[in-house]
């Protein structure tokens, strides 16, 4: 956000955390283009308090592995989803099970205890490519994953919104 906000760009934030928007609107009180209290909302993301097609870009980081279930997952992508306009660009980082596979262990619903004793929503390549098929997009490059020490696998997945 600090990068978007300094490059002029204009920046819209949620979270269900109030203490978090407020830290966030008081970091980007100092930037002319934003009206902090507009800008920055305490809303849950399965019911994002925008007008569709407001927005190029959609960043989800580390956020979507935080779904209860599969339909929570897919409310969640849904509402990031409507507000994208056509021809923008969904960039998503996610927990995934990809290269980790046997490492993990299906506790359902989409759920997983993690290497570390975590638990998470996890994705898979599969799943991925079936959302984009099935949300009209198209992949923008390839899925790619970071593999950290065994423990978790974070998966980038890039999107855009077709016309």
């Amino acid at each position: 956000m600090w990068y978007a906000l300094q490059s002029g760009a204009t920046v819209f934030g949620v979270d269900q955390k109030p203490e978090a928007i407020a830290q966030l609107r008081k970091l980007a009180g100092a930037f002319q283009q934003v009206d902090p209290d507009e800008h920055f909302r305490v809303a849950s993301v399965e019911d994002l308090p925008f007008e569709p097609e407001t927005f190029d870009l959609v960043i989800s980081s580390a956020v979507l592995h935080f779904a209860e279930n599969l339909s929570h997952f897919e409310a969640m992508l849904n509402s990031m989803w409507r507000v994208l306009k056509p021809g923008g660009y969904f960039f998503c980082r996610l927990a995934s099970e990809i290269g980790i596979e046997s490492l993990v262990r299906f506790i359902g619903n989409g759920r997983y205890i993690l290497p570390d004793g975590s638990e998470r929503f996890l994705v898979n390549q599969e799943m991925l490519l079936r959302l984009t098929k099935k949300l009209g997009g198209e992949l923008h490059e390839p899925i790619k994953t970071t593999n950290v020490q065994n423990i978790r696998s974070m998966t980038t997945w890039c999107v855009r919104k077709s016309f």
